[in-house]
């Protein structure tokens, strides 16, 4: 079923909203994946904060034109699901994750920071912990040495204190 003109212009639209929001897009290729996957895909995908879309790549390449993510214009060919993320590795994870369980679903490339990203690069980049995960890393090197240091103190004061019992 062809859109209309309108139709045309309101997918243009809400697909450059998503990419003006995102940081990271990813391209796969679904060619082959039954129903009641593409549910499980787009379900993970929700519960990440990812917003999936299935539309024409002639489409695609208007919204994304001017984005950063038109530099990966080339690659939208063949029938497509494009994963838009604000989170700059949540779209990555959920498509790579997928993929390692469906291979139906071919990842094709993507675009983070307004540069292309290759089949390698996009799993490079979904291999990264996300940013809950690296602020509780950082959160915990900054406590480390403090309380180390409580735990010296605490226990001079220990040491003092069973020596003025003796």
């Amino acid at each position: 079923m062809s859109l209309n003109r309108s139709e045309k212009e309101a997918v243009v639209h809400d697909v450059a909203g998503l990419a003006a929001k995102a940081q990271t897009l990813v391209l796969a290729e679904y060619r082959g994946i039954t129903v009641a996957d593409m549910t499980r895909l787009r379900t993970a995908a929700r519960s990440n904060g990812v917003a999936l879309s299935v539309c024409k790549n002639t489409l695609a390449r208007r919204a994304v034109a001017g984005s950063p993510f038109a530099v990966v214009s080339d690659l939208m060919t063949g029938p497509l699901i494009y994963g838009f993320s604000q989170d700059a590795v949540a779209a990555a994870k959920v498509v790579a994750d997928f993929a390692k369980t469906n291979d139906k679903l071919v990842i094709r490339g993507g675009a983070f920071a307004g540069k292309a990203l290759d089949i390698d690069g996009v799993k490079q980049l979904a291999n990264i912990p996300s940013k809950e995960v690296l602020l509780a890393q950082l959160l915990g090197l900054m406590q480390s040495p403090i309380s180390r240091t409580a735990r010296v103190l605490a226990a001079l004061a220990e040491k003092k204190g069973e020596a003025v019992a003796a």
